[in-house]
């Protein structure tokens, strides 16, 4: 995570913004008293946003918690997928 404010921001903003992207960085960018922006990748968002989603009903937080148990109790398998 990287922290700066306002000014510095401006001063270099296309550095901040390729560790942002380039380097999956979390960027938060202070604007006073208890004020700010957080900034993060599109790839990161789109992430957040589909994770969202997957947890956005209780049945389907219910069959990630079951496939995730399973498979670190080593009850997962493998299958090849084939092109048509």
């Amino acid at each position: 995570m990287i922290s700066t404010n306002i000014s510095e921001f401006r001063k270099d903003i296309k550095s901040y913004l390729n560790k942002v992207t380039q380097n999956f960085e979390t960027l938060i960018i202070n604007r006073g008293k208890e004020s700010g922006v957080v900034v993060i990748s599109l790839e990161e968002y789109n992430s957040l946003q589909a994770t969202q989603h997957e947890l956005s009903s209780a049945k389907n937080e219910q069959r990630l918690d079951s496939a995730i148990a399973k498979f670190r109790n080593g009850q997962s398998f493998s299958k090849e997928l084939t092109e048509e």
